[in-house]
């Protein structure tokens, strides 16, 4: 029996379909069919075939599950802990000793669960995770049901579960062979930055990646101080660092990237490496401002981020799609720049491909898996629609996100979490709050 032939396990029909690929291109009157999990047409609703399920979207544009490709899912639990400070005073005097005295296998449980629900109520499908403890928040991940890439962190000096960086390199090649064919998640090693990881260990880390082909995440000219630093300590700057050590390419999601001159703009092109933007983080930690469409200009895949929730304060990635299309314009002096479909595709397929995961997810085309948010446009903020997209980047909060599917099965129904209980999620979150509360004061 060809394939064709077989009923649709369920067939969506909402006002607008958004592809993303081809870029630009919104489709009405158009369904999207999916069959074990995976798009198995997409077409006109007069032309669409028999489905066990049919669901009409009334109101409703329906795009690709957003991509977070950078975050700290379990510091949600240090939300607002230690906010309007700089970068190295924040890390160094609250998030680090906040992390020696908290951080354990069940704050890493709590907090990854408490980001996870936060993210599917916000369209997100797939999340990138730099944290302790990986294998908890790959358990988070497995029970949830959402897609995610877990990169094992790694620092020259102990941090929670690993004492040494060949600690926390054996953990992570351990979590790489177990997962490597797990649907729903993929393992990454995770150097935390130019200034807390050594050559010695940037070379071991190369070399492991090469063996397994694992993507790289790493944060990178995060500030100016960061690249100053760096010349006055190694003579280089971290990009040309790293491509002395033979990390750049297509294997590293650089993450922030605010500091961008010409060498370095030539480096991220001619080695097909991702940038992954965060700029509510940015700008609330007054880092800078990454170059997104001089770099999107040249070539170079842009993703986007949310960073942490101690940092941001929210996961709000539709949020943070909007912040960067209208910082974009800011920073390059045109209108033009980052316009919102280009916005929605960096939230989407670009975020998809840093991840080394284009093929999987990131646009609604057949045979790629099922991860779609229906966004509700049926709201008074959003009339008239002239262009759902537009409407979805420049006049839309994450409130109007309806349904969620990862890998064809719903995970948010009508607003509502149908595999995590969110006021156990809320109950727990607040007494983690009063615990850290009361050390605080």
């Amino acid at each position: 029996m060809p394939t064709t032939a077989l009923p649709l396990d369920l067939l969506l029909l909402p006002d607008w379909l958004v592809p993303v690929e081809p870029a630009g291109v919104v489709l009405r009157d158009q369904g999207l069919g999916i069959r074990d999990g995976l798009i198995a047409w997409v077409g006109p609703r007069a032309q669409a075939p028999i489905a066990q399920e049919t669901r009409e979207l009334p109101g409703c544009v329906l795009t690709p599950g957003l991509v977070n490709a950078h975050g700290h899912a379990a510091m949600s639990l240090f939300r607002g802990l230690a906010d309007d400070l700089p970068l190295m005073t924040w890390l160094q005097d609250h998030i680090w000793p906040a992390e020696a005295r908290w951080v354990d296998e069940a704050f890493v449980r709590d907090g990854t669960d408490l980001a996870i629900a936060e993210q599917l109520k916000g369209g997100i499908t797939c999340f990138a995770d730099m944290y302790f403890f990986p294998r908890e928040a790959c358990e988070r991940v497995h029970r949830s049901g959402i897609r995610a890439q877990i990169a094992a962190p790694l620092l020259d000096f102990p941090i929670p579960g690993a004492a040494t960086p060949d600690e926390g390199l054996n953990a992570a090649v351990e979590l790489y062979s177990e997962l490597r064919h797990h649907p729903r998640i993929s393992i990454a090693l995770g150097p935390h930055a130019p200034y807390t990881v050594s050559d010695q260990t940037l070379e071991k880390v190369r070399v492991i990646a090469d063996e397994l082909d694992a993507p790289i995440q790493m944060h990178l000219h995060e500030t100016a101080d960061e690249v100053e630093r760096a010349l006055a300590q190694h003579g280089e700057r971290p990009l040309a660092r790293l491509a002395r050590l033979g990390l750049l390419g297509p294997r590293l999601q650089a993450v922030h990237v605010t500091q961008v001159n010409d060498e370095d703009l030539a480096l991220l092109v001619e080695s097909n490496t991702s940038v992954v933007h965060c700029p509510e983080s940015n700008l609330k930690l007054a880092s800078g401002f990454c170059p997104v469409e001089r770099l999107w200009q040249a070539g170079v895949n842009v993703a986007i981020g949310t960073d942490g929730a101690a940092s941001n304060n929210d996961l709000d990635l539709l949020g943070e799609t909007r912040t960067a299309a209208l910082l974009a314009k800011a920073v390059a002096g045109s209108a033009t720049a980052l316009d919102a479909h280009r916005a929605l595709r960096m939230a989407t397929l670009n975020g998809a491909r840093a991840l080394g995961l284009e093929a999987v997810i990131g646009s609604l085309e057949v045979g790629k898996a099922a991860d779609l948010a229906a966004f509700d446009l049926s709201g008074l903020a959003q009339q008239p629609v002239h262009d759902p997209v537009s409407q979805l980047i420049y006049a839309t909060g994450r409130d109007c996100v309806r349904h969620v599917w990862v890998a064809g099965r719903p995970l948010l129904d009508d607003r509502r979490l149908l595999r995590m209980d969110e006021a156990a999620l809320i109950q727990t979150a607040r007494a983690w709050g009063e615990r850290i509360g009361e050390h605080l004061h």
